[in-house]
């Protein structure tokens, strides 16, 4: 069993995961890559469907149960797996939930408006609201706040999971604790990483697992792929979370400002939107190993480690971990869009 780290069991939390989650090599990818692939398959969460926001869930709902709540509050994009999670984890702890989505795609067709994970929220039960703007983190949660009020005028108890960066990483816990778990399996077999690789979005994976591995000594690059906002944005972005994550577990000296890479070189022409090397990496990934990316995270995430390999960032040879964060959900709503490229792919 991973070891505890100080610091954690200050901050409630409930037991929603299928974890330890496995580990899994990728002898075919890697030999394609030329490097030994690992991917840690937090895909496998367990809960509905799965992915890395069951990890964050834990602590956003335990601080709920905590607080008595009764009903969740959360807003995300559209396809958001992180709302289709908290839908599921309200359900499992006896919760309402209401969940605000997003216009951040703007050529959105009708299948991602009613597949994938919007499918899954209908059928969790979730109340749907909609929100006009999609680049706007504060009006979002401003307006779940008035929601918020609103339900509590009715007697409820609610708990909103903000959005914006000014409220605390509290989510960001969940990948402190994974990255000494994914070590643990690491040294079980005798091996430690030459680099990692993960999605970096709301920052909080990626910045709690730069945590977690500095607070047990470790020190391999993790190498953050942008698929929310290009690298001048969301550098500061994981700066922030971090330094506040080792803050929470009382470990202030394991980030340095230094520590924080990004890259964005796969992440236009934007946020949810397809492109060529995103389409390459769930080719192979899917070709070689079986393994299923989405298109909006670990699909651009693969792109960026395949780029990072092919520049020289990454060394032929090196062993990689590869954050597997889930987000299956979202191939379905982007049916219509993949089968162009699939078809001639298979030409």
């Amino acid at each position: 069993m991973p070891r505890p780290l100080a610091g954690i069991d200050d901050y409630p939390r409930v037991r929603l995961g299928h974890v330890p989650t496995p580990l899994d090599a990728a002898p075919h990818l890697g030999a394609a890559l030329g490097i030994e692939l690992w991917v840690k398959r937090d895909d496998c969460t367990g809960l509905a469907m799965g992915g890395n926001k069951v990890r964050q869930l834990e602590f956003y709902l335990g601080e709920a149960q905590a607080r008595d709540a009764d009903t969740v509050l959360i807003t995300g994009a559209v396809q958001s797996n992180f709302v289709r999670l908290a839908a599921a984890g309200a359900c499992r702890l006896g919760m309402d939930v209401h969940i605000q989505l997003e216009e951040r795609v703007d050529d959105a067709d009708e299948l991602y408006r009613t597949s994938g994970n919007v499918l899954l929220d209908r059928l969790l039960g979730a109340t749907l609201h909609s929100f006009p703007a999609g680049e706007d983190e504060a009006a979002a949660d401003a307006a779940l706040e008035r929601l918020a009020g609103s339900l509590a005028g009715e007697g409820r108890k609610p708990y909103v999971i903000h959005l914006g960066i000014d409220h605390p990483p509290l989510g960001g816990l969940g990948y402190v604790v994974a990255a000494n778990e994914v070590m643990e399996q690491a040294r079980a077999r005798g091996f430690g990483f030459d680099a990692v690789v993960c999605a970096s979005g709301s920052a909080l994976t990626h910045a709690g697992a730069l945590v977690g591995l500095r607070a047990i000594g470790e020190t391999m690059p993790v190498h953050g792929v942008c698929v929310r906002r290009d690298a001048s944005r969301q550098r500061p972005r994981v700066s922030k979370r971090a330094a506040e994550l080792a803050a929470m577990i009382g470990r202030s000296e394991v980030f340095a400002e230094h520590d924080v890479d990004v890259s964005d070189e796969v992440y236009p022409p934007g946020y949810g939107k397809l492109n060529e090397a995103t389409h390459e990496a769930m080719w192979m990934a899917a070709r070689c190993e079986a393994l299923l990316l989405d298109p909006v995270y670990t699909g651009k995430a693969m792109a960026g480690l395949i780029a990072h390999v092919r520049a020289g960032r990454i060394a032929a040879g090196s062993r990689v971990l590869f954050l597997h964060t889930g987000g299956l959900p979202g191939i379905f709503a982007y049916a219509a869009r993949l089968d162009p490229w699939l078809s001639g792919a298979n030409a």
